[in-house]
């Protein structure tokens, strides 16, 4: 299998838009610069991304200079009305809160083991079935997604140390994207829905979603081997409106139907390096 590295993100703050690049630097961490900040909700306590605060993903932040390896680079967020703060700024809390319409608290990442830092806030559902089919947008009869690979994650929010959901990388095809609008015509497949880091375009693949086939082995692109770990089961961030996008619970129906739910796949830096648009990537 090859493939071409056709976009290129990462995203300053957890659940907000970000950047598109057209390098990554890749460390075993994941993308250098890739949600190095995160807010906290201090109504019902956690970090807490857009599954819970939907509102986060109408806002977007970029870098405002060098993007630093370590630690939280300074960004500047920007709101749907041209609002724009920095990171730095005395005030963020307090903004934030105002834009979200719901208290919160801007973090950088601390420690891994600043434990209860990272370990989840309350559940909006006392069933835990129920907590789980909001999180994912799962109707009764659907059946909920394997978690089996999200063991370290049941307990916190993200892996200590980090704000990743569950791995350092997000990998998804173009063809995948296609399958997906062919499957449901009148939903709106658009890529910034579904926030992967790397972008491929695998025209020769006969599946429908190839990425999928790399489950197990290890994809060379750029100067960067990762290991493919698994599918990524898709949230209720698919379905939510922000900026042209519309809100669509469609979107989760369609996923559900075509691929069980998945749409994508994780991935850990096996060898550090860089990765730039146009790059070819093999199997």
């Amino acid at each position: 299998m090859t493939a071409t590295v056709s976009q290129l993100f990462r995203f300053p703050i957890k659940s907000m838009m970000g950047e598109s690049p057209q390098t990554l630097t890749l460390t075993e961490r994941g993308t250098i610069g890739d949600r190095v900040w995160a807010v906290r909700d201090e109504v019902r306590g956690g970090i807490r991304g857009g599954k819970k605060i939907p509102s986060l993903m109408t806002l977007s932040a970029l870098f405002s200079g060098e993007v630093n390896a370590d630690g939280s680079s300074p960004a500047v967020i920007t709101s749907v009305d041209g609002d724009s703060i920095g990171t730095d700024d005395a005030n963020i809390n307090g903004w934030l809160s105002d834009k979200l319409d719901h208290e919160v608290t801007l973090w950088p990442l601390l420690p891994a083991d600043a434990l209860d830092h990272y370990r989840r806030g309350a559940p909006d559902k006392d069933d835990f079935e129920e907590e789980l089919r909001d999180i994912f947008a799962r109707t009764p009869d659907e059946a909920l997604p394997d978690l089996a690979l999200f063991a370290e994650v049941l307990e916190y929010e993200s892996p200590p140390g980090t704000y990743f959901d569950a791995f350092p990388l997000l990998l998804l095809t173009q063809q995948s994207l296609d399958s997906m609008g062919a499957h449901r015509p009148d939903s709106l497949f658009d890529v910034n829905r579904f926030r992967p880091n790397i972008l491929l375009n695998a025209p020769d693949s006969s599946h429908p979603f190839p990425e999928q086939e790399w489950v197990g082995k290890q994809l060379s692109v750029g100067d960067v081997v990762l290991q493919i770990v698994g599918a990524c089961p898709r949230c209720a961030m698919t379905t939510h409106g922000f900026s042209e996008l519309p809100k669509d619970p469609g979107i989760m129906r369609a996923l559900v139907e075509a691929n069980g739910g998945n749409l994508g796949v994780y991935a850990k830096v096996v060898q550090a390096g860089t990765v730039s648009v146009g790059d070819q990537a093999s199997t």
